[in-house]
């Protein structure tokens, strides 16, 4: 299991690829599910703020858990 990089130590490029890679579209959302788990969001849009490095991947990650 890969963890997400720390946004004190990677870019927004690095963090980017982390999100694309750990949540790839497949583009069969009757399948796949995650544009109903991050409320009709594609998964970069939905990390935005991990990725630009306001909010860490944990703090994102919880509002979509509830």
């Amino acid at each position: 299991m890969v963890i997400a990089p720390e946004i004190t130590d990677s870019t927004a490029e690095e963090r980017r690829e982390y999100i694309k890679k750990k949540y790839p579209c497949i583009a069969d959302c009757d399948m796949c599910g995650l544009c109903k788990v991050f409320r009709g969001r594609d998964a970069e849009h939905a990390f935005e703020d991990y990725i630009s490095g306001k909010r860490s991947f944990m703090d994102v990650s919880a509002d979509y858990k509830r």
